[in-house]
């Protein structure tokens, strides 16, 4: 009974364990960096995107290092539906494949 005991609480542990890491790795995002997204946005609240040119000329702006992790945040399935327009629009300029 004891060894069915000590084998529950580690599965339960490492359960928990596990989730708690998953919900620290939420927001790693280079989509989630209210900084360098800023600048794609009209409004604080990062609401309402800017127009195709302004975005081209912002997206241009980036270091290419902030744009490749753009691409590849946008390439994953999950983030790119948190951010579905701006993935668009960085598909459009050529990102993100």
């Amino acid at each position: 009974m004891n060894t069915k005991m000590l084998c529950m609480s580690a599965i339960a542990l490492s359960l928990t364990a596990g989730a708690a890491m998953a919900g620290t790795a939420k927001g790693t995002s280079a989509l989630d960096d209210p900084q360098k997204m800023a600048p794609f946005f009209t409004d604080a609240g990062m609401k309402t995107m800017r127009s195709g040119d302004e975005f081209k000329k912002a997206w241009m702006a980036m270091t290419e290092e902030d744009r490749a992790s753009i691409k590849k945040d946008c390439g994953d399935e999950t983030i790119a539906k948190e951010h579905d327009d701006f993935c668009k629009m960085t598909k459009e300029l050529g990102g993100a494949n």
